[in-house]
């Protein structure tokens, strides 16, 4: 009675009603697995797009770019499965008061295909991500990296610009330290625009150059006040080699007359120039000195060391010039008083040479024996050649250095053979 009284659109529980009832629920059921499918599925392509992007940020090989066209391929096939849930939702209205069983059915089954097509999507998609964890944990470390390497980076700015700060404090310019540091700062810029911007890839390599060149500069301008220090040492070092050098050129003169006056022209003749040589160098090298000077007070240390080293190779010919002529008069005394001290010392060479040869053979080797037997004879020619009032001492002083070369060579030979196991 309470129920005829105060009914109004209640439906009754029995018959077909409650069967209606029953399958509209079922369906209803089935929407809610269809929904929380699809919002598993979004969910799991929103997590997996982060690591993507973060992968292709990062990672340019081919594996990872495979991922990337694949994950992509994976988006496309997922809006096809959710297009056709959300047809599927719009096309069965659980809601209406007229539904009934068959049409609840129909429903509830559209929405299981559905669900299914989104787990087995997302089932999918899952195990795609579980498979990119080598090249995501390859990307996650370049991730770590970065932030410790652009503070690298700007910590060796920092550094190498408070060195050049405290190198002008002293007086030195390094203007060349200064331009490369000024180069740095679009560089500067970049990394603090960071890696959402250039890349996490591009930004890594930015900051390991920026750091390399940073602390280049730092060295470079921490060695400058040492590197003037050097320069300066060079400069009053060669000045006095040089003043030395003209003062020691002054003896070349008497010692080529008695050159002249004692021995052949064959043993000074090629000493002839040496005065004019060695005043030239020294002449150069002072000129030259000057050059360096200019280029050190005005910091330009490049110019100034190459100038000062080519005082120093012009002071070394001169000084080996001046010492030749005072080495060829002493071996000359020394062989036209007793030349037998040279005659002995080549042969004790010769003869060590072939009791070398000889070693552990019954016969030398020809390749050995040859120019030492030639040595001999040599020596031989060598001593005849002394006749006479006034003999070529220097050529008899040259052939036995050249001989006693050649005996080397055949020493070096084979000792180099024989430690080869030939």
């Amino acid at each position: 009675m309470a129920a005829m009284n105060g009914g109004g659109a209640r439906r009754w529980g029995w018959g077909g009603g409650g069967r209606a009832e029953s399958r509209r629920a079922e369906a209803q059921a089935a929407k809610d697995a269809a929904a929380t499918a699809f919002y598993e599925l979004d969910t799991a392509q929103r997590d997996l797009r982060i690591s993507i992007e973060t992968l292709a940020a990062v990672d340019d090989s081919p594996a990872a770019r495979r991922a990337v066209e694949e994950f992509a391929e994976f988006g496309r096939r997922i809006d096809q499965v959710s297009h056709e849930y959300i047809a599927t939702v719009d096309a069965h209205d659980l809601e209406r008061d007229d539904l009934d069983g068959d049409a609840a059915s129909r429903a509830r089954r559209a929405l299981d295909r559905t669900r299914e097509d989104l787990e087995r999507t997302r089932a999918d998609l899952e195990r795609f991500g579980q498979g990119l964890g080598p090249l995501l944990e390859k990307a996650e470390t370049q991730l770590a990296r970065l932030a410790p390497a652009v503070e690298r980076a700007r910590q060796a700015l920092l550094g190498a610009t408070k060195a050049l700060d405290a190198v002008r404090a002293a007086g030195l310019r390094a203007d060349e330290a200064a331009a490369r540091l000024a180069a740095l700062s679009p560089e500067l810029t970049r990394l603090n625009e960071g890696a959402a911007r250039h890349g996490v890839r591009d930004t890594l390599q930015r900051a390991e150059r920026v750091l390399r060149e940073a602390e280049g500069v730092r060295r470079e301008v921490e060695l400058l006040p040492e590197r003037a220090a050097e320069t300066d040492r060079r400069l009053s070092s060669l000045r006095t080699r040089a003043e030395a050098l003209r003062h020691r050129a002054e003896n070349v003169g008497p010692v080529l007359s008695e050159l002249r006056r004692r021995f052949t022209v064959a043993c000074w003749e090629d000493l002839q120039n040496v005065p004019e040589q060695v005043a030239g160098a020294v002449r150069q090298a002072e000129e030259k000195l000057a050059e360096a000077r200019t280029a050190r007070q005005e910091q330009r240390w490049a110019d100034a060391t190459a100038r000062l080293s080519t005082v120093r190779a012009l002071l070394n010919d001169a000084d080996e010039a001046v010492s030749a002529a005072g080495e060829r008069l002493r071996r000359l005394n020394e062989v036209s008083f007793d030349h037998s001290g040279e005659v002995e010392r080549t042969r004790f060479a010769i003869r060590d040479a072939q009791r070398l040869a000889m070693a552990g053979r019954s016969h030398p080797d020809p390749r050995h024996a040859g120019p030492l037997d030639g040595a001999v004879a040599r020596l031989e020619r060598a001593v005849a050649g002394l006749s006479g009032r006034h003999p070529d001492w220097w050529g008899f002083v040259t052939e036995l250095d050249a001989i006693r070369e050649t005996v080397a060579d055949v020493v070096r030979r084979i000792r180099e053979e024989r430690a080869a196991g030939g």
